[in-house]
């Protein structure tokens, strides 16, 4: 049998210069209605004027080896796969939200509306059907029908169904065909890096091995697969600037 990998992301703080090229690119590959940001790039302000510093921290999901949220789901949704990724199975998904409330990262999104008008544009305005051509709307993403994983069990993202959480997935569709993350495979700055922290040789393990590192709220025990190098995590002095403005 296939020895399964043990997924993980490192993210250089000192490397980050807070483009949000990885929300972008989080947003075109996985489709996200409007106003949710699986990916959110914070970027903090801290001292006083003339004294002050500004650095940037990325945040997808923390995929915690002891997550949370998929201990209160009901319903066995939310669930933590072998290799490291958690996620949710639309097809199990009733909408409860418990999953939300748990987490203490805040990444979990909820579907209110239905997919057609939960998007930027109204893929069903003649005008716009002119231009698209008949394209598959990005809610219906074929690539979400399929099961993954050696658990083989479906994905949510893309606002597909109304009703249903979401969010950040590591990308699980292109991991499954050996390919980087959207937000990995687009960081301008290489900022951002995925892979098998049981491969000595990944790029994740040789920085962790390399730099120090923190996780996010590592107190609370959820065992997050994201390591930060080359910075500190966010304290009481750290004040978010230039928020993204969102509208539902």
């Amino acid at each position: 049998m296939t020895a399964v990998a043990r997924y993980a992301m490192v993210i250089d703080l000192d490397r980050c210069t807070g483009c949000r090229a990885c929300m972008m690119a989080c947003k075109v590959e996985n489709n996200t209605p409007e106003a949710n940001f699986w990916m959110y790039v914070f970027r903090f302000e801290e001292g006083q004027y003339p004294n002050t510093h500004i650095w940037f921290m990325p945040r997808p999901c923390m995929h915690c080896d002891n997550p949370p949220c998929a201990k209160v789901c009901p319903v066995g949704a939310r669930y933590k796969r072998l290799d490291g990724l958690v996620a949710t199975d639309w097809d199990r998904c009733i909408g409860c939200r418990y999953c939300e409330v748990a987490c203490p990262y805040g990444v979990n999104y909820f579907n209110w509306k239905k997919p057609s008008k939960n998007y930027y544009l109204d893929w069903q305005d003649e005008d716009v059907q002119k231009v698209t051509g008949g394209a598959v709307p990005p809610y219906r993403n074929p690539d979400l029908d399929q099961p993954y994983g050696v658990e083989r069990r479906r994905t949510a993202g893309g606002g597909r169904l109304m009703g249903v959480i979401e969010k950040c997935t590591f990308c699980v569709h292109r991991v499954e065909r050996g390919q980087q993350p959207a937000c990995v495979q687009n960081c301008p700055l290489f900022a951002l890096h995925f892979g098998d922290l049981d491969d000595p040789n990944s790029t994740v393990s040789q920085l962790l091995r390399r730099k120090p590192s923190f996780r996010l709220l590592e107190e609370l025990g959820t065992e997050p697969r994201v390591y930060y190098v080359g910075g500190h995590p966010p304290s009481t002095e750290s004040r978010q600037i230039e928020e993204v403005k969102a509208r539902v």
